[in-house]
């Protein structure tokens, strides 16, 4: 480093806090590139800081980290049509019960609470995050979101009861159930059918050979679900990162696509599929 920029102690001290805040800034956006961005982002304007004026650098370096992610939450909300090149690692299980399985399910299992956490608000995201996984306590996350201790209790709260109700497993028959009616109600056209399984607030991450589309409302992902349904293709259920969805083979074999959908109160609520042939390829499924 030159004489004008940051000292050796504190870039060592920020180094040895990395691993920590690219773990909180991913739990926040799901996506490892857009956390080491917003990662480097902290760092830049720590470096542009009078670090001696800091009295908790752990402290402000997870505020500022904070602050980024809900930026990059409330961007993606108001142009839901923006692409992301990070696609989301994506565990497949056919057939579970399988003793092989059990490594798989387990890591299909913490991928699924990125796809839970992703249908959460930002601001209840942040309040989850920092305090269930981090142990932040709810005062420095209200500094972080702008609102009062109690208020953000109430966010975490409201975040921890949608994140326990996608982890029933007696509930799998009925999320079944409600993902082959929404499988149904494509197939027929039955838009009325779609809307009645889909949260009036879903949102649809769908990774193309082109890039990552994300659709919310259940009007505009009913109307991709129409579009989208295919009667001669072979879909057959799966479990996608921990929640019921589905694999789509053409009738020659070739793997059309993996949807995984996250379900509560018996509306669908997240989808995440993948259609990019490269990464269909990865996952080996025949």
């Amino acid at each position: 480093m030159t004489g004008t920029g940051p000292d050796d102690a504190l870039v060592a001290t920020f180094e040895a806090q990395r691993p920590r805040l690219i773990s909180v800034a991913y739990r926040m956006l799901g996506s490892r590139a857009d956390a080491e961005d917003a990662v480097q982002e902290a760092w830049l304007r720590l470096a542009r800081q009078d670090a001696s004026s800091i009295g908790n650098l752990n402290g402000w370096l997870t505020t500022v980290v904070g602050r980024v992610c809900i930026d990059v939450l409330r961007s993606r909300k108001a142009h839901p049509e923006a692409s992301y090149d990070d696609v989301p690692e994506v565990v497949v299980i056919e057939d579970a019960g399988k003793p092989e399985d059990d490594a798989l399910l387990a890591d299909s299992v913490g991928l699924a609470l990125l796809v839970v956490l992703d249908t959460l608000r930002p601001a209840e995201r942040l309040a989850f995050v920092l305090h269930d996984m981090f142990a932040v306590p709810f005062a420095e996350i209200g500094q972080i979101i702008g609102r009062s201790e109690d208020a953000t209790k109430m966010l975490a709260s409201r975040a921890r009861r949608k994140v326990q109700d996608t982890d029933r497993p007696t509930d799998e028959p009925r999320k079944r159930a409600v993902v082959e009616a929404f499988l149904a109600a494509a197939r027929q056209g039955d838009f009325e059918g779609l809307l009645r399984v889909l949260d009036p607030e879903v949102t649809w991450h769908s990774h193309t050979s082109r890039g990552e589309v994300v659709r919310i409302g259940a009007a505009e992902v009913a109307v991709r679900a129409q579009r989208g349904a295919r009667a001669t293709a072979d879909a057959r259920p799966a479990l996608v990162n921990g929640e019921p969805g589905v694999v789509v083979f053409r009738a020659d074999g070739e793997l059309l696509g993996v949807m995984a959908c996250t379900i509560v109160d018996d509306r669908i609520v997240g989808i995440v599929s993948v259609s990019d042939p490269e990464r269909l390829a990865e996952m080996g499924l025949r």
